[in-house]
């Protein structure tokens, strides 16, 4: 008996749901039937005809009427064409110039009904989507990028979207840092952060972590910047990582090895970094990786030649071939990414090789904006341009135990007030052993004399005197707590 009621169960089934799917697809004909959007599409068709519309200004009017359309049409089909004329319009914004109205585009009345309408997910969609293309197309804006995030996160606020809000505020830390606005940065990043732990976000927590690196680095604070960026490494393992974000990572330690004087190590990295973005096509992220690959390049040489290191201590010896760096902006390589700043590392490398400290500032006068513009390269170059100099004194003046300073100042075809102010920093942190004798206008310079035994003897002495005293007076305090 229970065989039979199984077989009967069984045969009864098809019998009672067959219909059901011919009825959802009549439902589904019926709401698109219903659902007429061809004005919409026509209206859409007209913004993207560059006959119709010539400007953006003849677009925007077109892209506004669409969101605010009487109908208050928001079906599948609507809702699409809708999306579609939300990044239209911000894009024509962007391309008018009106960014006043770009910051005001999400939170204002323009999108108010579209928002309302669809699901949060689809909304947060929208709005970053938007905010990605508004920083593409205005990555100069910088203002008007942190009030759009501004805007967005007090919107958040009052909508009560946390989620949104947090990847929102990721962005205005990174426009802050930008800016050079360490200090309102580093606290945004702070609050977010205990945030995200709590949440256990990895995603957000590997691109906020990386902007505390970065905001670190900026401070020249390397301990807290390489700790943020272990941080971001050890989320990153846990999930998948785009490769953009994974070359922004590779990038960022290869800045911190390269601020420690691994320069080597610095280039793989670079190197790392720069090949994903070349897959990516992403010439604008490349070309500092390449840049900072041809500065590793030049400093890992002239650390050799010129005998310099991380520190800072210089020597006589030159190598004019050590920096040269032609085998990395030849082939396709070269070409793809030829331009300006290859040029501009490209002379730098050629004055630095020949120790020519007039053609090396000829370089930075002709190239500012490459050369200045970047943390890292504008950091670097300074402190090699100081060592250049100090190589080129030491130099100068090894053969002399008196000469003029006027005679060092035209050798080396500088500026007779900068010569003598390097030479006497250069005294007073023990580079070489001598006095300026401003009366005569000459530097004497005394021969490296063996320190004496007695001396060094006696200030050993002192120093174990030192730790004797020190530990006495320690266990003396210890006693008296004791007694009391």
């Amino acid at each position: 008996m229970a065989a039979e009621s199984e077989t009967m169960d069984l045969e009864s089934v098809p019998t009672t749901t067959a219909p059901a799917p011919d009825v959802v697809d009549v439902d589904i004909n019926n709401d698109e039937e219903e659902e007429d959007c061809s004005d919409l599409v026509d209206l859409l068709e007209t913004v993207d005809d560059a006959t119709k519309t010539p400007t953006p200004s003849d677009a925007i009017p077109i892209l506004t009427s669409i969101l605010t359309e009487p109908s208050n049409r928001f079906g599948p089909k609507a809702s699409a064409l809708k999306e579609r004329a939300v990044y239209a319009l911000a894009r024509a914004y962007c391309n008018d110039n009106r960014h006043d109205m770009v910051v005001t585009l999400l939170t204002g009345t323009t999108c108010a009904p579209f928002f309302a309408n669809v699901t949060k997910a689809k909304t947060a969609k929208v709005v970053r989507a938007v905010l990605d293309a508004v920083c593409a197309l205005a990555p100069e804006a910088l203002d008007m990028q942190a009030q759009i995030c501004r805007n967005i996160i007090a919107w958040c606020q009052a909508e009560k979207r946390t989620f949104l809000r947090q990847r929102v505020e990721a962005k205005l830390a990174s426009v802050l840092f930008q800016q050079d606005k360490y200090g309102e940065a580093l606290t945004l990043v702070d609050n977010l952060l205990l945030e995200l732990k709590k949440l256990d976000d990895k995603q957000l927590l590997v691109e906020v972590h990386l902007v505390e690196s970065k905001i670190h680095h900026g401070l020249r604070g390397m301990a807290k910047s390489k700790a943020a960026l272990t941080a971001s490494r050890t989320n990153a393992n846990a999930i998948y990582v785009s490769p953009a974000l994974q070359s922004q990572i590779d990038l960022m330690s290869g800045v911190l090895h390269c601020e420690e004087g691994d320069y080597d190590t610095a280039h793989s990295y670079f190197l790392e970094a720069f090949e994903q973005l070349d897959q990516l096509d992403d010439r604008e992220k490349a070309v500092p990786c390449l840049k900072y690959m041809m500065l590793c390049k030049i400093l890992d040489s002239l650390s050799k030649a010129l005998g310099i290191s991380s520190t800072g201590a210089t020597g006589i010896r030159s190598d004019r071939n050590a920096a040269d760096i032609s085998g990395m902006i030849t082939g396709k390589r070269g070409v793809k990414y030829a331009g300006s700043d290859v040029e501009a590392m490209s002379a730098i490398a050629g004055a630095a090789s020949k120790r020519s400290l007039k053609e090396y500032e000829a370089v930075l006068v002709k190239y500012p904006h490459e050369l200045q513009d970047d943390l890292l390269i504008k950091h670097h170059l300074g402190t090699l341009q100081e060592q250049l100099l100090e190589s080129n004194l030491i130099r100068i003046i090894e053969p002399y135990s008196c000469v003029e300073i006027e005679h060092v100042a035209q050798l080396i075809e500088m500026p007779l007030p900068v010569v003598e102010k390097k030479l006497s920093q250069m005294i007073l942190d023990a580079k070489f052993r001598g006095i300026l004798d401003q009366g005569k206008g000459q530097l004497v310079v005394y021969e490296d004399a063996d320190m004496d035994k007695a001396m060094e003897n006696g200030l050993k002495v002192i120093e174990n005197m030192d730790k004797v005293l020190t530990s006495l007076f320690s266990r003396s305090q210890k006693l008296r707590s004791m007694m009391v």
